[in-house]
């Protein structure tokens, strides 16, 4: 069993900075892929970034240039930061873990508004 836990959202202005952050209750180092997912109001999930244990990263499309996906292996945590922000990207934010099955954390709100 995997535990994921989401932490850093909040209210930010448009043009402003968050960081999410995501623990895992096991090593990460064995698993494969990584990643964030958010659900905006009124919509369905969608895939944010993933981070694989080779390195390789995907962004959608929405995100590229102003989101970075990291993990650390040492510490068995993931992070999002999240530049230039937009009021479109207001969702709730999710962790992902692809471990013989797919495990999410709880989910944390970020809010886009002035």
């Amino acid at each position: 069993q995997v535990q994921l836990v989401e932490s850093g959202g909040g209210l930010v202005q448009p043009g402003g900075s968050l960081r999410l952050s995501c623990a895992a209750s096991i090593s990460i180092y064995s698993i494969n892929v990584m990643g964030w997912y958010r659900q905006p109001p009124g919509k369905q999930r969608e895939l944010v970034a993933t981070v694989f244990r080779g390195g390789s990263i995907n962004y959608a499309d929405s995100v590229k240039g102003r989101f970075t996906i990291s993990r650390d292996n040492a510490k068995n945590m993931v992070y999002l930061q999240m530049n230039s922000l937009k009021p479109e990207d207001t969702a709730v934010y999710y962790c992902n873990a692809l471990y013989g099955t797919s495990w999410w954390g709880q989910g944390t709100q970020v809010t886009v508004s002035s």
